[in-house]
């Protein structure tokens, strides 16, 4: 069966609602054994995505959710004493590169700055992975492929990935869903009718316009959907929305009253 076939008949895999042609973009690299980079704001997708892609394709995930004291060796491995012997224990990439599997590194920029010096290798003709601790060097089984995220909005100057290492991969952008993709997302993620979701999003809409202003990050879909399953579990509107989508994005009273008013003038 190939991938396109695959494409077709995912009827198991994650919900993923397609904006345009990156799932035939992700389809084609890994028939290639390419890498991917996917550059996009926190809860706009990109996880889910891979979700999607990875049981579209049949092939396992190993997902590591990168933070600023992930550091090479917890993706490697590393020997551990079990019941009176030390033992080697593989990491998450390690697996994945013997298995054949597909290798999410999720906010990859978050992690220690020696992350990005073992991909290197994997993410070339070469498609190792040295292990200095054993003395391995495993060229990666086929079906492995390296995707990783990151929100270049977000980061700082001091949390970025250098060109040299954007440069090894392929790369899809993602936003937040048009809005007619998202009423469609929200709804049937939550189970809300439409005609309730649509003005949920039309606010995370304005939220979002906010950004870099009055706040950090915009509402992501992932809190338009919370707001509308407490919505649809019987919660009033206004309270779903400000457990939701207003107290996750500020702590500051006087932007929290702000925003407070934007959800009275959309919903009275």
């Amino acid at each position: 069966m190939n991938a396109h076939t695959k494409l077709e008949g995912a009827a198991d895999a994650p919900f993923y609602l397609p904006q345009g042609d990156e799932c035939e973009i992700f389809a084609t690299a890994a028939r290639n054994d390419l890498p991917l980079l996917l550059k996009g704001p926190t809860g706009c997708g990109k996880t889910r995505f891979v979700a999607h892609m990875a049981a579209t394709l049949g092939r396992s995930l190993h997902t590591v959710a990168c933070h600023d004291d992930l550091s090479a060796a917890d993706l490697i491995g590393r020997y551990l004493l079990k019941g009176g012997e030390t033992i080697w224990v593989d990491g998450p990439l390690t697996r994945a590169v013997r298995e054949g599997a597909i290798c999410y590194l999720d906010e990859v920029v978050e992690a220690r700055k020696d992350v990005t010096v073992v991909l290197h290798p994997l993410t070339d003709d070469r498609r190792i992975l040295p292990i200095d601790r054993t003395g391995e060097e495993l060229e990666a089984a086929p079906g492995f492929m390296l995707v990783a995220s990151y929100n270049p909005g977000y980061q700082n100057i001091l949390k970025t990935l250098k060109p040299s290492t954007r440069q090894r991969f392929l790369s899809l952008e993602f936003d937040f869903p048009a809005q007619e993709h998202e009423i469609a997302v929200v709804a049937r993620e939550s189970g809300l009718d439409e005609a309730q979701v649509k003005p949920l999003v039309r606010l995370a809409n304005k939220l979002r316009d906010l950004k870099g202003q009055d706040l950090e990050e915009g509402v992501s879909t992932r809190l338009v959907i919370y707001a509308a399953t407490l919505i649809r579990q019987g919660m009033p509107v206004n309270r779903a929305i400000l457990a939701a989508m207003i107290e996750p994005l500020t702590d500051d009273a006087d932007v929290k009253r702000g925003l407070l008013d934007l959800v009275t003038a959309i919903f009275g």
